[in-house]
């Protein structure tokens, strides 16, 4: 195996500053005013460096980033990149990390994240902040552990996905998803996990208008539900919730277990009500039918 060359403390400008590079340990340089300066690049290590303009790394394979910043303008920065860590990063650029694989992220935060995590296969978020809108969808095979997101419409079309110790902010969160477990984990936001599959809440705590419905196998344990009203439509439930739940609205099927439910709506015209097992610690104040 070659030795890799060592570039340090450079500022290199102009379109495809290092294309096709290889073998590069880069330290503490800032990559300005020019576009795609590691495309198809191999075999990278990248420490304390600066990506300051647009697409940086486009078809790279086997990158390593430590210590570095994406600035605003280094958007759309890692596209098509196959092999990819980024740890105690900043990634201020939006529209990062489309169509790649095997990337993981460790202690980076994305406060432009909009856009971000589109159609990828193979990612890992550990103790990850990002903020804005659409982010991780149609991605697949996921795990997460402590990610902290503020913005709509998270991961929808994503399969595969395990979630650990997370705060997600988001409305609409996990539409249209297959195969999804939450553990340890606050969600806000309304209309959770709509026309979505296999999807599980292990010890969460979950705050939506109207959340949960149209799933097609939902199962949730030792979960709150709190302000969460019309939950459940069209969804076939196997719920265990240690907290009054507001409203339940036409569930499918299942069985629903909690402290209490304050509205219990069962449309005969639109659901068989007898599919629907509903067990309450605490008596309900209201049936509708």
């Amino acid at each position: 195996m070659s030795e890799k060359k060592v570039i340090t403390q450079e500022r290199l400008t102009g379109e495809r500053a290092l294309f096709h590079g290889k073998d590069l340990i880069i330290k503490d340089t800032i990559f300005d005013d020019g576009e795609s300066p590691l495309k198809e690049s191999q075999d990278i290590e990248l420490y304390g460096s600066m990506f300051k303009w647009k697409y940086p790394l486009w078809y790279s394979k086997n990158i390593k980033v430590k210590d570095c910043t994406w600035f605003e303008m280094g958007r759309s920065g890692v596209w098509y990149t196959e092999h990819m860590t980024v740890e105690d990063s900043m990634i201020e650029a939006p529209k990062n990390f489309r169509r790649c694989k095997d990337i993981a992220l460790k202690n980076v935060s994305i406060p432009n994240a909009q856009e971000t995590f589109w159609s990828c296969d193979g990612v890992r978020l550990e103790h990850v902040t990002a903020k804005g809108d659409y982010f991780g969808m149609n991605s697949e095979n996921i795990y997460i552990d402590g990610l902290n997101l503020y913005g709509n419409y998270c991961f929808d079309g994503a399969k595969n996905i395990e979630v650990h110790n997370s705060k997600l902010m988001s409305k609409d969160a996990f539409w249209n998803c297959e195969n999804v477990t939450v553990y340890d984990s606050v969600i806000y936001g309304e209309y959770l996990a709509w026309n979505a599959k296999n999807i599980t809440f292990i010890n969460c705590t979950i705050e939506s208008l109207q959340g949960l419905c149209y799933i097609d196998n939902l199962k949730m344990v030792n979960c709150k539900l709190i302000n969460t009203t019309l939950a459940f439509e069209y969804s076939t439930v196997d719920a265990q919730i240690d907290s009054k739940i507001d409203s339940v609205m036409n569930p499918t099927s299942g069985t629903i277990t909690a402290t209490s439910i304050g509205e219990l709506i069962m449309e005969k015209d639109r659901i068989d009500p007898d599919k629907t097992v509903i067990i309450c610690k605490e008596k309900r104040k209201d049936i509708t039918e």
